[in-house]
């Protein structure tokens, strides 16, 4: 990996632990951050399919009350840094040992988030000193100096798996036992269902659900590995047919301020009209 490639992972991985806290630009979430990492890496296949991968796993993974849930920053920046590193990029090997490796990492994140929050309470403090003297300045630097706390979090981890030869990671990441990385595997499977369940869950509306029929119909239209896509079946097009005549009449039932419905009555038209 190029000197130019290690800063760029680094600043990556920096953002990353500081959008953990700051949950605005999501550049947290493994979609993003393996993404990110796998563009100034060269591997940008890799990253995008290790990203999703991840992120199926991320969705289950919730702070509730004082429990904090695994750190997904360091999961994604750390288990695509691995990958990167091992220079195997089949999909069986980042499914079977990169994402298992990923959650792993993401548990022992845990103990680096706790010793940050923990520094952090003495910021605040520090903080509140300097808004008693009326500086405002000082004010803003605890807050840039605990947020940069945040940053070092991942990007330090980061950077010591970068230092770790290639050779090294490559035999570590084989010396992981079958029953281990199946076993991890599958309990990530798991948490893949209550992740996916938390997103059905969210969306139940009346509003959405023809949308999310319609990621089933036009899903066969995606090229697959092999770069071949499927057509949609006779059903598929019944169920379209049906997700359009709802989504129809969702827009049809669309009334302006006045309580009566706007445009000429046809909604589609009227979209189509407007351009």
């Amino acid at each position: 990996m190029s000197v130019i490639s290690v800063i760029l992972v680094i600043l990556v991985a920096f953002i990353a632990g500081m959008a953990g806290i700051l949950d605005q630009w999501q550049f947290h979430q493994p979609i993003v951050a393996c993404t990110l990492i796998g563009l100034v890496t060269g591997h940008l296949t890799s990253g995008i399919i290790l990203g999703a991968s991840l992120q199926m796993i991320a969705l289950a993974w919730a702070n509730i009350g004082a429990a904090v849930a695994p750190d997904a920053a360091l999961a994604a920046v750390a288990s695509t840094i691995l990958m990167v590193q091992g220079g195997n990029f089949n999909l069986a090997h980042i499914t079977g040992v990169i994402v298992p490796a990923g959650i792993l990492l993401a548990t022992a994140g845990l103990v680096l988030t706790t010793i940050v929050r923990f520094i952090n309470v003495g910021t605040i403090h520090l903080a509140d000193a300097a808004a008693e003297r009326g500086s405002y300045a000082g004010v803003q630097g605890w807050h840039y100096f605990a947020l940069s706390l945040q940053g070092l979090r991942i990007a330090l981890p980061a950077a010591l798996i970068l230092a770790i030869p290639a050779k090294t990671v490559t035999t570590a990441l084989n010396a992981i036992p079958s029953w281990l990385s199946a076993g991890l595997a599958i309990g990530g499977g798991m948490v893949v269902v209550v992740g996916y369940a938390m997103v059905i869950n969210i969306m139940a509306t009346a509003e959405l659900w023809p949308f999310f029929f319609l990621g089933f119909v036009l899903a066969p239209l995606a090229p697959s590995a092999t770069g071949s896509a499927d057509g949609i079946t006779l059903i598929g097009m019944g169920i379209l047919g049906v997700v359009i005549a709802l989504i129809y009449l969702a827009l049809s039932d669309k009334k302006g301020s006045s309580g009566t419905v706007s445009g000429s009555g046809d909604p589609i038209g009227d979209i189509l009209n407007d351009y």
